[in-house]
């Protein structure tokens, strides 16, 4: 089949990879001239790489990601540096950290030359037909596969956006340009309205994460001296982290996700993926992983299947996605309440839940979120 992808962010690579090893006759449409992502890391568990590894994708991700952090203390910390809980090593065996502008790289790797087509910023036809358009021209394809992201316009365009609602913090992201002893120590440190993450990166730099409770829209004249002066005092390595990050490195967004999940992630022969299907906050780690996991789906049901039969391939991957996608969306954004709670007495009742539970109970519920039920196809 002639399939066009529209995004080329990690969940349209990697569904366009594995459509093209399908041996689909696939183009990838970009919006940016230059398709590269910005400068910050991410994290991967073991169900996106079961979905990697079924498009063939899974070794060329391993190589440029690490899993320094399954050989660390892992867990959440109070900003003294106390811990509040520690999770298993199994917990987090399964995790790999990637820069992605590696990633983004290893995965552009796996296309044939003139896939993508950067500089198009390609429009749906609101009905769902299967068509293409970027300026004044449009093409026809058997199918298009939406992947343009949260603020996705193609969703719009079909008539299917919910609107987006304000998470209630915003969140800087970094990569330090330098190694950083992180002192074999990961995760999380949840303050009062405010949390900071480290995690090491394959060459001994690292990808950090710092949000601030605020009202959406709120500027700062530095960033790299605003992350700063939020986390003052907050026990070591964040200072280092910080200090060693170059101030044009520091990337700040506020914080999205859908106001409802979608009725159905199908219009005609027009299917979204990843952000532009689910947009969900960070606080469980599974964006990038839910985008991997909705390629794989999509690919594995387009398996020898004729384009007449195309409707009912994209009515299972609706069903399929949708089931997963909202239970993780939703547990997303209450973790998200949790971490950030800005109450004295909220905060101290979340410590206190946090000590008192079992790391092993947190890591059990952990691995069940990261087990990835394989589809169904039929």
């Amino acid at each position: 089949m002639r399939i066009a992808v529209i995004g080329a962010g990690v969940g349209g690579l990697v569904a366009a990879a594995g459509l093209q090893a399908d041996d689909h006759e696939v183009t990838v449409f970009e919006r940016r001239a230059s398709p590269s992502p910005d400068g910050a890391g991410l994290t991967l568990f073991s169900n996106a790489f079961e979905a990697l590894d079924m498009l063939g994708l899974g070794d060329a991700v391993r190589a440029v990601s690490s899993d320094a952090i399954a050989t660390m203390r892992a867990g959440q910390r109070h900003p003294s540096g106390s811990w509040l809980v520690t999770v298993p090593p199994s917990a987090v065996a399964s995790l790999r950290s990637v820069h992605r502008v590696e990633l983004h790289r290893a995965l552009s790797g796996q296309l044939r030359d003139g896939t993508i087509r950067a500089g198009a910023a390609a429009r749906v036809a609101s009905g769902g037909s299967p068509s293409v358009t970027v300026g004044t021209r449009t093409e026809q394809f058997d199918l298009v596969v939406v992947a343009d992201g949260a603020r996705s316009a193609n969703r719009a365009a079909l008539g299917m956006d919910p609107g987006l609602r304000y998470a209630g913090y915003t969140a800087w992201r970094g990569v330090t340009s330098e190694p950083v002893d992180i002192n074999g120590e990961a995760g999380e440190t949840w303050g009062r309205g405010q949390l900071f993450g480290i995690v090491p990166l394959p060459d001994g730099r690292v990808y950090w994460f710092g949000t601030l409770n605020t009202a959406p829209g709120t500027t700062f004249a530095d960033e790299h001296e605003a992350v700063t002066r939020h986390f003052a005092g907050w026990h070591a390595p964040i200072h280092h982290c910080l200090a060693a990050t170059h101030p044009a490195a520091v990337i700040r967004h506020d914080i999205y996700d859908l106001a409802r999940p979608l009725d159905t992630l199908a219009r005609g022969r027009t299917v979204l993926l990843g952000d532009a299907a689910h947009a969900m906050t960070p606080n469980l780690g599974q964006g990038a992983g839910q985008g991997i996991e909705d390629a794989a789906t999509l690919a594995l049901l387009l398996r020898d299947t004729r384009p007449s039969e195309l409707g009912a391939a994209l009515a299972r991957y609706s069903t399929l996605r949708q089931k997963r996608t909202r239970a993780i969306m939703q547990r997303s954004r209450m973790a998200g309440r949790v971490a950030q709670a800005s109450g004295p007495v909220a905060a101290a009742l979340r410590n206190t839940a946090l000590r008192l539970t079992p790391g092993r109970v947190l890591g059990a519920v952990s691995q069940r979120l990261h087990s990835w039920p394989r589809p169904i196809l039929h």
